[in-house]
């Protein structure tokens, strides 16, 4: 036993609550008792409670309501349902609702004592689960980025090398696949973490105003410049200025910026004087700049002053590992920021994830998984919170829901080391269901393992 394992008796009966109190309390567990639900449900806000033994009929609130609100309070919580002769039928509608077991009265204590030794173990292996998942997401987790395909993991180790570096980086990469994200960790690893990291996007601004934005201007250079304005490039001096969508900028930006990384030295639009400035460029763009040269539209001298290192991010289709350990991290997010208990995705969501192709890449799956936290009135996201549009589009070619499901199976296999009981609870199955899978794909089963 993992310490004490705090229970809640909740029973109308004096002679039952009392009896199971004395009971488990004789067996080394730290026993609550309640006559209601009402007193149940302020149990369970102030104590960590992982077991509850809740009567099935009681006065005010009965024994599956009580458990449907106590799941509310405590996801986690395990719920063994006490019944009555002749309640057999309701108390399996209970199971059916999630109740973990049922007992009948009368019963003996040694059959109780079993029951809650069983409940215990369940909760630790939960526990273990719970444990094991951080420490996944801890061992992919690099400055504010979590990955563990190897195309990520190789990316880690190049940001690395050439973050304590003055290279210019050049980030290239889907919409979506965050490119900025990635920048301020090649920041965060730098020199310059103490100093501005400026950000901006070329795309957001007109060509008019994007090399105000950049270099800055004088009083009454143009009409509406009312004031001296300093530009980007000053307000990043001696720090990192991360030009987002670089593929978007005018043929004159790009002199102008081509002299700044050469020179190290801008003007304000508007005056003569030059300013020095020490600045570490990062680039971003979604666009392929090669082809942008080949038809004249991009510099090709500024194209390798920009390019001195390039990190190529793969889209999230071709990184399937990334998807569950980022979904799980976007939801322990936005739960907390929403003030919901929201702790896992049903199966169908998660075999649903694998399938989908995300053309929106991460950004498409950190809005689904905030929309469904939103919108969800259980303590778990489920196909009902998926937009629609999402669900029925036609997934790739060649990419099966089977064969999807089947290697999600089996990764999860090797991150337990064949545990069969880690496993199904990490994947949110029944272990005889997963049985029936294995058994499906020709997987070997060692008996020692489950």
């Amino acid at each position: 036993m993992k310490g004490k394992a705090k229970i809640l008796v909740v029973d109308d009966e004096t002679i039952v609550r009392e009896s199971l109190y004395d009971w488990l309390s004789s067996a080394g567990y730290e026993v609550v008792a309640a006559g209601d639900g009402e007193e149940a449900l302020r149990i369970i806000n102030q104590k960590k409670i992982k077991i509850m033994l809740a009567d099935l009929i009681m006065p005010g609130m009965d024994g599956i309501e009580l458990m449907k609100r106590a799941r509310a309070i405590v996801p986690t919580i395990s719920t063994v349902i006490i019944t009555a002769h002749g309640t057999i039928q309701t108390a399996i509608t209970a199971i059916r609702e999630g109740a973990y077991d049922y007992i009948e009265k009368p019963f003996c204590p040694e059959k109780v004592e079993r029951l809650v030794k069983n409940l215990v173990e369940h909760q630790n292996l939960i526990e273990e689960n719970i444990s094991l998942r951080r420490k996944i997401e801890d061992r992919y987790r690099f400055e504010d980025i979590i990955a563990k395909s190897p195309k990520m993991l190789k990316i880690f180790e190049l940001i690395k090398t050439v973050a304590p570096t003055n290279a210019t980086v050049l980030i290239i990469g889907e919409s979506g696949t965050g490119k900025e994200v990635i920048a301020r960790a090649i920041y965060q690893q730098s020199q310059r973490r103490n100093k501005p990291f400026i950000a901006t996007s070329c795309a957001a601004l007109p060509e008019s105003l994007l090399e105000s934005e950049l270099f800055g201007h004088e009083k009454g250079s143009f009409t509406g410049a009312v004031e001296r304005k300093k530009g980007k490039f000053e307000a990043a001096d001696k720090g990192t200025l991360f030009l987002d969508e670089i593929g978007e900028i005018n043929a004159n930006t790009q002199v102008h910026l081509l002299r700044a990384l050469e020179e190290k030295k801008i003007t304000r639009i508007g005056s003569n004087e030059e300013i020095n400035v020490d600045v570490r460029i990062i680039a971003a763009t979604s666009r392929n700049l090669k082809k942008m040269i080949e038809q004249g539209e991009f510099r090709e001298d500024l194209y390798y002053r920009l390019n001195v290192v390039t990190l190529d991010l793969p889209p999230l289709k071709d990184r399937q590992e990334d998807i569950l350990p980022l979904a799980e991290h976007f939801l322990e997010k936005y739960a907390e920021e929403n003030n919901k208990d929201i702790k896992i995705f049903s199966p169908e969501v998660v075999e649903f994830m694998l399938n989908h192709s995300w053309p929106g890449n991460v950004r498409e799956l950190e809005n689904m998984v905030e929309r469904g936290v939103i919108l969800s009135k259980d303590n778990m996201i489920t196909l009902n919170e998926i937009p629609q549009d999402m669900i029925h589009r036609i997934p790739d070619e060649g990419k099966t829901v089977d064969a999807v499901v089947r290697n999600h199976i089996l990764k999860v296999l090797e991150e337990t080391s064949g545990n069969i009981s880690k496993a199904a609870d990490i994947l949110g199955i029944q272990r005889m269901t997963l049985y029936q899978k294995l058994k499906k794909y020709n997987y070997s089963v060692n008996k020692s393992d489950t």
